[in-house]
C-alpha cells in the first residue's frame, strides 16, 4: 500500500462494492471520496457541500471496530430529520480519512429527493 493512502470500501447504492485508495494526506472526508470516484449520481450527494446540513451523504459503517470520530451536535440533529437511518448511520461528509480508517467498510444510504 502507497504511504499516505487506506483502503476503504465503499458500496454504492445499486448495490455494488467498489475497494477504493483514498488519501489520508489531503483532508478528504467520505463524501468527498465518493464524488471522486463517481461512485453516487452528480446531486444526489454532498449537496450541502459538507456542511452537516443534509444527509445525502448518509452511510452505513459496516465495520463496529474502527475509531471513529465522535458524532457532532450538528450530525446528530441532522441523522434526526434524515429518512433511512439506521444505528451505523453517519454522515460521510463528517468522517475524515485518516490512517486509523483503513480497511473502513461503507454502505450508501438510499437516496432521497427532497421536495
Amino acid at each position: 500500500m502507497e504511504e499516505n493512502t487506506i483502503k476503504v470500501t465503499i458500496i454504492d447504492r445499486e448495490g455494488k462494492e467498489h475497494q477504493v485508495d483514498a488519501p489520508t494526506d489531503m483532508n478528504m472526508n467520505l463524501m468527498e471520496l465518493v464524488r471522486a470516484y463517481e461512485l453516487a449520481p452528480e446531486g444526489t450527494i454532498g449537496i450541502c457541500g459538507g456542511m452537516a446540513m443534509c444527509a445525502s451523504c448518509q452511510c452505513y459503517v459496516k465495520n463496529e471496530d474502527l475509531p471513529l470520530p465522535e458524532m457532532s451536535e450538528d450530525e446528530e440533529d441532522m441523522l434526526d430529520q434524515a429518512f433511512n437511518v439506521e444505528n451505523n448511520s453517519r454522515l460521510g461528509c463528517q468522517i475524515f480519512l485518516k490512517e486509523e480508517l483503513d480497511g473502513l467498510e461503507i454502505e450508501l444510504a438510499p437516496f432521497v429527493e427532497e421536495d
